[in-house]
Parts: C-alpha cells; structure tokens; sequence
C-alpha cells in the first residue's frame, strides 16, 4: 500500500514533488484497476497542488459525495450521467489541504445492498465489503493513499477489515454530509480509508485543521475494555480470533485490559438501529422509490418494501432508546478509554453476492462514536480480519491515539 505518511515526509524534505508523487498512484491505477474495478469513473490528467499539507497525495471519492468535475451516480443507474454542480464540502476540506482527487470510486447502490463489480485486492473470489467497496479496495491494492467513504451501518469499518486497511469513522458529523447522498441522516457519517492508522491520524488533521489528532509519542498506555457484543450473536472462528489476538497483544505491550458488560439499553439500542435507518430512509429515497420504482437496485427496494409498515410512533421510540443508550454508554466508558470489539463477524464472505453483515458495527453508527479499523489477523486465503477502537462521542484523538497502540502491539512479536 502508498504510505501517505512517507510522501508527506519526502515531500516536505524535498525527496519528492508533488508531482512525483501524484505520478506515483496513477501508475498504480492503471496497472490495477482494469482487474480490481475499484473506480466509477476516473480524473483526466488529475494535476498535484503545490501548496498544503497532502500536496501530491491521490484521494478517491466514494460516488455517492458531490464533485463538481466528475459525474455522481451513485452506483445506480437512475443518476447515471448525473454531474453536480459544486463540491461537497468535504471535497473541499480535502483540495483545500492541497490534496488532488483522481476519481470516484464505486459504491454499493445508494450504500446500500445491491453490490458492485469490484474485486477484493487481498483474494479475487471474496467481496470487499460495501458499501464503500471501491474506497477500501484501491487502497488495499496500493493506488491511492486515501480514500473517503461513508456509514450508516457498517460501510466504512467492514470493507476496511475486509480488505486490511486501516479506516476511521469520526464522531457524528465531525465531517459535514452535505452533499452526500443521504440514506439515513441520524445515522451517515463520512469517513477515511488509508493504509494504516498514522495515515488516518495526518489525514484527518489536515482536513479539519484539528492538531490533536496528530500522532503523539508520549501518549500512555491505554485502559482498554473487551465487547464481545453477545446481543449481536456470535462471530466466526476468524472474528473471535481476531479480538482475542488485539486484547492479547496490547496486554503483552503494557495496556490495562479488562471485559466489559455493557447497560442492557444499548443492547436495546442495537435492536432498534434497523428502525431509524429504514425509517428514514423511505423519506430519503421517496422520489426513487416512488417515480422510478423499476430501475431501484433490487436489494434495496426489497428492504424498502419489507419495512413499510414502521410508524412514525415506532421511530420516535426507537431514537427515545437511542438517547437514553447514548448517555448509558458514556457512562460505560468510565473505567476505560477505549473499547475493543469486532469489526465484522469473520472474513470476507466467498463471492461479489453480498458485501457482508453490518450486525458488529451498527450499534456504534447509532451512538455516533468514533470507531477505526486495525487489521489484526490473517485467514486462510490470505483474507484480513479487523478489529475495531471505539471511543467516546467527539474523542477522535483518543481513538487514533488507541488505536495506535493497538496497531504497534499487533506488529510486536
């Protein structure tokens, strides 16, 4: 994979222009991407900026996030063609950093269910996960150094522990969703894919000019509590195996680890997460679903027809439980910074059919705090299994920091 973090050293030292930089993830591209199929649609002669912090650094644009010089289509062809106006807004977070987009890349449709054509890097005949699957996989296969993608249940977090990249999903609305197609607006959150959580760390502070989120050495060990999240049932051999080695590594490298139990109202909150999501999602999708009810991605207007009946009394419960949840589980994270927990039950599922199951990432989507993948374990056919950092609501420099020390005791012998 590029190392954002080693292009920006070279370049600030003047190892490096931008230029050769840039140059350095459109090689990659064209000798990948006619067998990965990680873009929608690609830049003509992107150009590297000369001024910012990730001058010369190659992002990818999940194709559900305006751009005003590259089509949006959303994965569907209801929107094929389609060309905004401007850029969202964190588009241009990103151009004002200095960075350059090179191309969208693909999505599930609408980030929903119905997959897309790209290939997992790490085994062909697995999925990358979705919906975010072109953002994971060009990264994984070392065409770019950053990719943003979105969630709403598991879609940045599962196709990162899917393809082994290192990924955040900040605390809600940290990054802005105006612009991106919405599904859920309780619950999609933008997010960051890069090759490990340094990346992550530099990329996210450039971006938000936020220098806490910085890499710090003095950072202590931190107070870790192990959630196995029983009410989400139970993982695969690989999944259980990935957390059990991340919370045997970080004891091994001086962390204070511990189980926890967390309040049965976030378990509640777990269960009703399907409720605010679908709910809101009949109203984000009305005009598709209604006007172009044929050309719906299949999956997606089958969920759309399964859940037609939720009521608005239904909802306002559901997000009641969320609220008392939310509070329920910063009280949890007292005796502890951070939480360790499965980033997806196993590895990638066999096949481009299914992206996958969301069921170990969309409690924490609804709480809004901030999660990010670290790879922890290798199965067989060479797939990546993943663990996630979770920790409390606008605490993103902790779990970058956490999640640091997770990854640098994984890679102790």
């Amino acid at each position: 994979m590029i190392s954002l973090s080693d292009l920006q050293r070279r370049i600030a030292a003047g190892e490096l222009s931008p230029d050769a930089a840039l140059a350095q993830s459109l090689a990659a591209i064209e000798a990948q991407e006619s067998t990965i199929g990680a873009f929608a649609c690609r830049a003509e002669q992107p150009r590297a900026q000369d001024k910012g912090p990730l001058r010369g650094i190659a992002v990818g644009i999940k194709d559900i996030i305006d751009t005003c010089d590259l089509p949006t289509e959303m994965g569907s062809a209801i929107y094929r063609g389609w060309q905004p106006r401007a850029d969202a807004p964190v588009v241009m977070m990103l151009k004002r950093a200095g960075a350059t987009i090179v191309g969208k890349t693909t999505t599930t449709a609408f980030a929903a269910n119905d997959p897309t054509a790209t290939l997992n890097p790490r085994n062909h005949a697995h999925t990358p996960g979705g919906s975010s699957s072109g953002s994971a996989a060009a990264v994984a296969a070392g065409m770019i150094p950053l990719a943003l993608g979105t969630q709403t249940g598991g879609s940045v977090i599962r196709p990162a522990s899917f393809c082994g990249v290192a990924a955040i999903k900040p605390s809600y609305r940290l990054l802005p969703t105006v612009g991106v197609k919405c599904f859920s607006w309780t619950l999609d959150t933008v997010g960051l894919f890069a090759a490990d959580v340094e990346d992550l760390a530099l990329a996210l502070s450039a971006m938000t000019d936020r220098p806490e989120f910085l890499p710090d050495s003095t950072a202590r060990a931190p107070r870790i509590g192990v959630v196995t999240q029983d009410f989400a049932g139970a993982p695969e051999k690989d999944g259980a195996a990935a957390l059990q080695i991340a919370a045997q590594a970080v004891a091994r490298a001086g962390a204070t680890v511990r189980t926890l139990a967390l309040p049965d109202v976030v378990a509640e909150a777990w269960r009703i997460q399907p409720t605010v999501q679908h709910f809101e999602a009949h109203q984000s999708f009305a005009w598709e679903y209604r006007a172009n009810t044929d050309a719906m991605p299949p999956l997606l207007r089958a969920r759309l027809d399964e859940s037609r009946g939720i009521t608005p009394a239904a909802y306002d419960e559901a997000r009641a439980i969320a609220l008392r949840a939310r509070a329920a589980l910063a009280e949890a994270f007292e005796p502890v910074d951070v939480l360790l927990t499965l980033s997806a039950p196993g590895a990638a599922p066999k096949g481009l059919a299914s992206t996958g199951d969301a069921r170990f990432n969309r409690l924490w989507t609804l709480m809004g705090v901030p999660c990010v993948n670290v790879p922890a374990h290798v199965a067989d056919g060479g797939l990546p299994v993943g663990v996630q950092v979770i920790a409390p609501f606008g605490a993103d420099a902790h779990a970058l920091a956490a999640a640091r020390f997770v990854e640098g005791a994984l890679t102790q012998p």
